[in-house]
């Protein structure tokens, strides 16, 4: 698709590739199609010039955006293997997972760079907290404006060779293609390898699954030369991740990078109306208190989406809304509509069928097994295992599809009985339910010392739903968890962590202890 994509943007190199939004929400174009095109051009001649082959592995801190896409593109023409780097992870994990990447070269945004004095500031305003990249034993350069402080930069003026030259061209399809690194500590990091297959096969089943959905109809809000409007392929779709940006613009649709802030990001979406919209629940939440209107499909992923946030989301206008099961080791596995979300009435978290190519099955622990084409070949230093462990219990209903039951390390041990939140969490998202989370906090000394623990809901109410209204549409459903059922109920807002914002559900059991142990 990465092939595809490369012939898509010079075969229209006018049309806009990536917008942002105005504060009004007004779309900007970022970069247009052959502007992308170049400049994957100069990345990959300048690659090339420093001597760089197939094979060789490049480390990636750059922020989602143009510049982010076009050094996929040049790594990829080169047969380049890139290792991407999390400028928020710290520093003492960056330099672990460098270690272990061991790339050739890094190639750093200023954001990314951003531990020089006169740089200081900006580093906390962006949450950065970086070592010297310089001074860990490999060359690094800036890629976009070099500020002062920065790496050199890379030479965009590097003689381009004739076509073909230099590039991986029939590179091998089992070649490495990317390391994304995952959970581990920084004494052990963990990364997950893809292949150039795996890379593509992932990128062809997302591509599949929008056109699956079905295209929604109508025309988008942009016209005029150069413009959006005017057919299904123009409008745009929202998003900012490589697995929305890449089949999105193969397929000759504009991407627009989601707002930063909830009410610019509404009035993005009401500017747009994208065709496709792909926001992680923690952004549709916000989105939504907001006052946002949705338009077409929207899919939602990378942290758990239960089926009275799909139903809101269809309320306020869309199409259809999906929640999509994914993995960084396997993306996309399942997906599973709001209506049939909302129509399933067992216990556990419908996420629906896997997708087409991807096999499933559970181990004798309860765990859930994925294979299949867009699989990650390998953690890196490690051997090959096609199938991907994924740290959740689940089960397959009658018709095959996953019904998640929670996060092993997730468990809760209360009074010798093993206590998986995921399989009763959904039941607490009745409406005026922002977010609900099970915890265990220690249970007092002598409990404690027998591994014993209380079982705590955190439930954090809409904006302006009273208590009293909530613990009575609660009451049902906490007298239906049976032996599950929580030792008590705290209303807070729950702790959100990392870049997709999942609930952080360590911090949430020191706040639920606090509050209890305050005796609020």
């Amino acid at each position: 698709m990465l092939d595809r994509l490369d012939h898509a943007l010079r075969s229209r190199p006018e049309r806009p590739a990536v917008l942002t939004a105005s504060r009004t929400g007004a779309p900007r174009v970022r970069a247009r199609c052959g502007e992308l095109a170049d400049l994957a051009d100069a990345y990959a001649a300048a690659l090339h010039a420093r001597g760089l082959r197939a094979g060789d592995t490049v480390g990636v801190a750059v922020r989602p955006g143009p510049r982010a896409l076009a050094v996929l593109l040049a790594l990829w023409r080169l047969g380049l293997r890139g290792a991407v780097l999390d400028p928020g992870a710290g520093p003492d994990v960056l330099r672990a997972r460098l270690a272990l990447a061991r790339p050739s070269l890094v190639l750093a945004d200023a954001a990314a760079q951003a531990v020089a004095g006169w740089a200081r500031p900006l580093a906390r305003r962006a949450r950065l907290a970086l070592p010297d990249l310089a001074g860990l034993g490999g060359p690094v350069a800036t890629v976009g404006p070099r500020l002062p402080g920065c790496a050199p930069a890379l030479d965009r003026g590097a003689p381009r060779p004739g076509a073909g030259a230099g590039a991986a061209g029939a590179a091998d399809a089992d070649a490495d293609a990317v390391i994304v690194f995952t959970s581990g500590t920084t004494s052990q990091p963990r990364a997950v390898v893809h292949t150039r297959a795996s890379l593509a096969a992932g990128m062809e089943t997302v591509s599949a699954l929008f056109t699956e959905a079905g295209e929604s109809a109508g025309a988008g809000g942009l016209g005029g030369p150069g413009g959006l409007g005017g057919g299904g392929e123009d409008r745009p779709v929202l998003g900012g991740t490589f697995f929305v940006l890449v089949p999105a613009l193969t397929r000759g649709a504009p991407v627009a990078l989601p707002a930063r802030s909830p009410r610019v990001l509404a009035r993005q979406l009401h500017r747009l109306e994208p065709a496709d919209t792909y926001l992680t629940p923690p952004q549709l939440r916000d989105a939504l208190a907001a006052g946002a209107r949705f338009h077409g499909r929207v899919w939602t992923g990378s942290a758990p989406a239960g089926a009275e946030l799909l139903g809101r989301v269809r309320e306020a206008g869309a199409a259809r809304a999906w929640g999509v099961y994914a993995l960084t080791e396997l993306f996309p596995a399942a997906a599973v509509e709001a209506r049939e979300k909302a129509a399933y009435e067992g216990p556990g978290d419908l996420v629906g069928a896997p997708l087409p190519g991807v096999a499933a099955k559970t181990d004798e622990d309860g765990q859930l097994l994925l294979s299949g084409p867009a699989a990650r070949h390998r953690y890196l230093g490690e051997e090959p295992d096609p199938w991907v462990r994924t740290g959740d219990r689940a089960r397959l209903d009658g018709t095959g599809r996953i019904v998640l039951e929670g996060r092993t390390k997730d468990m809760v041990l209360r009074r010798a009985e093993n206590i998986y939140p995921g399989l009763y969490e959904p039941s607490l998202h009745v409406p005026g339910v922002e977010l609900a989370v099970l915890v265990g906090v220690p249970a007092g000394a002598a409990a404690e010392a027998a591994g014993d623990e209380r079982l705590v809901a955190v439930v954090q109410p809409r904006r302006g739903v009273a208590e009293p209204q909530l613990r009575a549409a609660l009451a049902d459903p906490l007298r239906r968890m049976g032996s599950a059922r929580p030792d008590a109920v705290v209303f807070a807002d729950v702790p959100l962590a990392g870049r997709s914002r999942k609930p952080d559900r360590a911090a949430t059991a020191v706040l639920a202890a606090t509050r209890l142990g305050a005796g609020r």
